[in-house]
């Protein structure tokens, strides 16, 4: 089987997240993925976060709940697209990215 990495980038491809996040560093119509994951993120409403687990779940899931200064509310919910293993492996994806 795939390591739970791996099944995060092929989630990242497949379901359409490489259309507005990139994984080297370019800013695209979302924040990059690399070195995400740990960092403190600004929201538009002032208040910040640290980029782990539970707000990358909730991201995916509810995306207009917190939106990254700088950008826009343009990102769909993925609610009931992705099983909970591809959730699980994007965020160990977005891990790898920010080592």
């Amino acid at each position: 089987g795939l390591a739970p990495a791996e099944i995060g980038e092929l989630a990242y491809r497949l379901k359409g997240c490489n259309a507005c996040h990139s994984v080297d560093g370019s800013r695209g119509t979302g924040p990059t993925w690399q070195g995400a994951y740990g960092k403190t993120e600004q929201f538009t409403d002032g208040s910040s976060t640290t980029v782990d687990d539970n707000y990358i779940r909730e991201s995916i899931l509810y995306p207009a709940r917190k939106i990254v200064a700088g950008y826009s509310n343009q990102m769909p919910s993925y609610q009931g697209q992705l099983t909970e293993e591809e959730l699980a492996g994007i965020i160990e994806y977005m891990k790898s990215l920010s080592n």
